[in-house]
């Protein structure tokens, strides 16, 4: 019992030295202790590492969207350098954008706020614009997606454009540019002032055309000009149409206003040029009993038509007029008294068409700018006579004698049985049986892929129009 108590009191002595064993034991525990101390520093480490680089990621990708938005907005005002080496002025990044920020929401459907539908959700709204021609001034003004074109032989000098049935809780207008030969890119114009040269006379050499304010935010401006005989193709936004620095004159444009897309790309007149399409066109009217009735079926099934009046007739159904305008029908020069070109002196066509052509102005507040020769004679001489007042001269590829036969079953089996992409068919609303026609013909060309469009329209894809010059189909 002795032995055993010395050897307790031995343990309990600081001063007693142990034994290998016992130190080799707390050396592997001071080690262990290190380790786990070292683990955990290194897991601290690694989770603060962690959380460094999840914040510089972060950081970086809200630099970039940053950078992105900011170039996407620079990018819509951004100016391109005129060809003569100048900077069109004006087209600073933010230039005259001083319209409050306003939410999509406020505008439209807040179902639709977050992401952007195809903009059937808001009004369509057209341009007006004019022109001004070389020793001829002002022309009156044309409607959308219609050609204005200087007579054969001279050019414009000046334009002017604004906008039609723009909603009122949308800010904004129409801003147009004009470069003149010698004289560089012109400060911006806007809602019907002038731009130009209109009293010096000299030629424009491109254009460019833009909508500011809310508009901007759902409307595309296009546009094209002619120039050397050929019409531009469409360009939109801001973007230079004609060639600047060459001395190449313009001699026509053309301006559509359409709601922007939410996929692909909006077209002038929105219109899908891939698509098969035919021109309906009516003559000799308008009458009380037919009109009212074709412009109802176009209007339900969302199609347009041409419609090719004689003044005489005009005169007295200025609210149809009005209603084809409105329904974004063409209105056309079919002459005053229903005359034959080749029965008259050059003079009396002029002053047939002049006059017709102020009818429409006076009922409409928009001019025609093709006509149609009555019973498809033309000549030489009334070829000059249309070219000098800018409007070419439409024929027809189907031929439906309705005039003829009055037979609605008639009709109808001339236009289905052979109607093709790029048609131009002939019909008079003067006849019930020529609306009892439409009522089949028009939905039925629908059903089968086609867009029903103006004369204008159609040509707008298929190589354009030129005054003094036929036409009777545009295919593709």
């Amino acid at each position: 019992m002795a032995e055993i108590v010395n050897k307790e009191e031995k343990k309990k002595d600081p001063g007693t030295r142990e034994s290998p064993e016992e130190k080799g034991q707390e050396e592997r525990g001071r080690i262990t202790r290190r380790k786990k101390m070292m683990e955990k520093r290194i897991r601290k480490a690694r989770l603060m590492r962690g959380m460094l680089c999840l914040g510089l990621v972060a950081l970086c990708v809200c630099t970039g969207v940053l950078a992105v938005s900011l170039m996407g907005k620079g990018g819509q005002g951004k100016n391109t350098a005129a060809k003569d080496g100048g900077a069109r002025p004006g087209l600073m990044p933010g230039e005259g954008d001083v319209r409050p920020v306003r939410p999509v929401s406020e505008i439209v459907p807040k179902e639709t706020a977050e992401v952007r539908r195809p903009r059937l959700d808001i009004p369509k709204i057209d341009a007006l614009y004019g022109i001004h021609v070389q020793e001829k001034g002002w022309s009156h003004y044309f409607a959308d997606h219609l050609y204005g074109m200087a007579p054969a032989g001279r050019y414009i000098t000046g334009i002017r454009a604004t906008l039609h049935n723009q909603p009122s809780d949308m800010t904004g207008t129409i801003q147009y540019q004009v470069n003149v030969s010698g004289k560089g890119w012109q400060d911006w114009s806007s809602d019907g002032q002038e731009a130009g040269d209109v009293a010096g006379g000299t030629h424009l050499e491109a254009v460019c055309m833009r909508l500011t304010g809310d508009l901007a935010d759902y409307y595309d401006v296009l546009y094209s000009v002619l120039q050397n005989n050929i019409w531009t193709d469409w360009v939109k936004n801001g973007e230079e149409a004609g060639v600047s620095g060459m001395g190449q004159r313009v001699d026509g444009i053309r301006i559509s206003v359409v709601r922007k897309q939410l996929e692909g790309t909006a077209y002038a007149g929105e219109i899908d040029p891939s698509k098969p399409m035919v021109a309906l066109t009516y003559d000799d009217g308008p009458s009380q009993n037919a009109t009212p009735r074709i412009l109802a079926k176009l209007a339900e099934c969302g199609g347009r038509a041409t419609f090719f009046m004689v003044g005489n007739r005009a005169e007295k159904h200025g609210h149809l007029i009005r209603q084809m305008v409105a329904q974004g029908c063409e209105v056309a020069n079919h002459t005053y008294d229903h005359t034959l070109m080749t029965k008259v002196p050059p003079a009396e066509l002029e002053s047939q068409l002049v006059r017709t052509n102020q009818v429409v102005f006076n009922a409409s507040g928009v001019t025609p700018v093709v006509m149609r020769p009555c019973g498809g004679a033309t000549n030489d001489a009334g070829m000059v006579v249309a070219g000098t007042i800018s409007m070419p001269a439409i024929l027809w590829s189907i031929d439906t004698l309705d005039w003829r036969t009055k037979d609605a079953e008639s009709t109808i089996s001339a236009v289905l049985d052979h109607v093709r992409d790029g048609d131009i068919i002939l019909m008079h609303d003067l006849y019930t049986a020529t609306a009892d026609a439409s009522d089949v013909v028009i939905p039925e060309l629908v059903n089968r892929g086609y867009q029903l469009v103006t004369v204008s329209e159609l040509s707008s894809y298929r190589g354009g129009l030129l005054p003094g010059r036929s036409y009777s189909q545009f295919r593709p």
